[in-house]
């Protein structure tokens, strides 16, 4: 067998194997590749015995990795994301550098890992970089099972690991720069990128964009056709400088790295209508290549002859826990977001980013520091993704235990001040998510004189003014808090309706919020949500008058649907359901 092919089925033996031992114990995927690096490189069994063929293959891998990246960044979509993301995004990276940077120049005045801190004098900087950066692997992955991407936390969290991708991409392009950090030199990089985006921005829309358009109905040519575009904007812009010699013969040193390049591949395609297949297609086999990569940087860990990697390992974990409670809680919190949802997420962006690792591997190719702070700093990406999983289900509970200090501090819940009825509501909405934004708007629109005489009770204050908007009152509160049950005078409603499903529910689920409205008010209607059929029965016993179950509702909608298209009448349908609802486009709700 040759060896590059022997050396890649090893890594991917050891891979799959960890993988499912480290899987069945709730352990990241990203620490099985490294270990199986670690196990199958020289400190282990020494079954690779030429790194560098993974080595090559990885680099394929980290190239793939970002032009994914780049088809996820939709500029538009980052630009319209409201002030709390914009102002966080942009503050956060550079804030949590500085932080960083302080860190380790404290450490070595009190002469802490000195030995690696004063290795070189980009060390602080890289200390800064290598914490300001959350994982996108792991922070996505926890919020997709726990069907909580569509919460406020998620939608935040997801925005400012887009942010925090855009910062890494820019530190990988300036990396070349560091150790001639003058404007000349900068500059002519950035001026390079700018000159390569504005080449593929350009090309992707007048002859890109039409070629993926000739091709939509081979979907097996759409991977070809997106690998080709990545190669040909990174050979371009690889090759930036050759014109300028032809030509002039001189070199103005505008050329763009391989990394920079395919992100900018990505992103001139990420508003087409073909981002979303080239994701999916390109996806699988950047999976392949990133396993390698992770395996080929396991492989590069030396033996731990120093208590210092175990030190400034610690270190990284600990400053990148802190800067999230000093940096990243306060920018979303005084730009907007409310304390519960500006501590949670902040908690739960708390570990180290697979971009530090790469950010790290590249460092030591510069010469900038050597192999004992990479494997400092994969030890660390090690120990907070271990800790990830528990800090995400513990983000609600860690803001309780922190409430009297955050109220001491200056970070104080909203007041639920006066927001309530004397005579009590007609209506009352526990919980506003996407279904209550749909009642609420036909509310205002078909019943307005009902809609004024609701109530919702929901915690998430950046949305409090929409609804107040929609003509319906509201009250800030936890639903899991009696006191604010209480608060909102239940016992004077006529009807309450709890709107949020048990996946969503932070600290109770609708058995008790049923059990505890009920008690509260004896003769109101309940109305309850149920997401599984044997929850329904298990709420009425509980004191719900009716129990409404949302796929059961859409089963219905659809099933009528189906039954006029197969009568050729789908668009009678249609006009009558658009009626009945008015058109999407002319629903202006609280949620989009």
């Amino acid at each position: 067998m040759p060896p590059l092919v022997r050396d890649i089925g090893y890594s991917l033996l050891m891979a799959g194997v960890l993988a499912v031992l480290f899987t069945r114990f709730r352990i990241p995927s990203i620490a099985a590749f490294l270990a199986a690096g670690l196990l199958a490189g020289p400190l282990g069994m020494g079954l690779v015995t030429d790194p560098a063929n993974i080595d090559t293959i990885s680099q394929l891998g980290f190239v793939l990795l970002l032009f994914v990246i780049g088809l996820e960044i939709d500029l538009r979509q980052i630009l319209g994301s409201g002030r709390t993301v914009l102002a966080s995004g942009l503050l956060q990276y550079p804030l949590t550098i500085l932080f960083g940077m302080g860190v380790a120049y404290l450490l070595l005045w009190l002469g802490i890992g000195a030995g690696l801190l004063s290795e070189t004098p980009f060390v602080p900087l890289y200390i800064g970089i290598l914490i300001a950066g959350s994982s996108t692997l792991l922070v996505v992955q926890l919020f997709a099972v726990s069907f909580s991407l569509d919460t406020v936390a998620g939608r935040t969290c997801v925005s400012l690991l887009i942010f925090q991708d855009i910062w890494a991409i820019i530190i990988i392009a300036l990396q070349p720069s560091f150790a001639d950090p003058a404007v000349g030199p900068v500059v002519a990089s950035l001026g390079g990128i700018a000159l390569l985006a504005a080449i593929a921005a350009f090309t992707a829309r007048f002859v890109t964009r039409p070629a993926f358009g000739w091709i939509a109905k081979a979907p097996e040519l759409i991977l070809v056709a997106a690998l080709a575009w990545c190669f040909i904007v990174l050979m371009v812009g690889m090759n930036l400088d050759l014109p300028f010699q032809l030509v002039a013969g001189v070199n103005p040193h505008i050329s763009v790295g391989a990394g920079m390049g395919a992100l900018i591949a990505g992103a001139s395609l990420a508003s087409s209508p073909f981002s979303t297949e080239m994701v999916s297609k390109v996806g699988v086999v950047r999976d392949f290549f990133i396993v390698l990569f992770f395996v080929g940087l396991g492989m590069t860990i030396p033996s731990v002859d120093s208590p210092d990697i175990l030190v400034i390992a610690a270190v990284l974990a600990v400053a990148a826990l802190a800067a999230r409670f000093l940096i990243a809680f306060p920018l979303l919190h005084f730009s907007g977001l409310d304390r519960r949802n500006a501590m949670v997420s902040s908690v739960r962006l708390a570990q180290i980013s697979e971009f530090a690792l790469i950010v790290a591997f590249l460092g030591v190719q510069e010469g900038h520091f050597g192999n004992d702070l990479s494997s400092a700093v994969i030890l660390a990406f090690i120990m907070t993704a271990l800790a990830t999983p528990f800090l995400f289900k513990k983000a609600h509970a860690i803001h309780e235990g922190l409430a009297n200090i955050l109220d001491r501090c200056g970070f104080r819940a909203p007041a639920s001040g006066d927001d309530q009825f004397e005579d009590g509501a007609s209506l009352v909405l526990l919980g506003f998510h996407r279904f209550s934004s749909s009642l609420l708007h036909d509310l205002s629109l078909m019943h307005p004189r009902l809609a004024s005489k609701t109530l919702v009770v929901d915690f998430n204050v950046s949305l409090h003014d929409a609804i107040r908007n929609e003509g319906a009152r509201v009250l800030y509160g936890n639903l899991a808090n009696t006191e604010t049950l209480h608060h909102a005078a239940l016992d004077r409603a006529r009807v309450i309706v709890l709107t949020i499903p048990d996946e969503m529910l932070v600290g109770t689920n609708n058995q008790k919020l049923v059990h505890a409205v009920r008690e509260l008010s004896p003769d109101a209607a309940i109305i309850a949500c149920a997401t599984r059929l044997d929850e329904i029965e298990t709420l009425y016993e509980a004191g719900a008058d009716y129990v409404y179950v949302p796929r059961l509702e859409a089963s219905k909608s659809l099933s009528e649907a189906i039954g006029f298209a197969l009568n050729g009448q789908i668009s009678h349908y249609r006009e009558d359901e658009e009626a009945k609802t008015f058109p999407p486009h002319l629903r202006d709700e609280v949620f989009r």
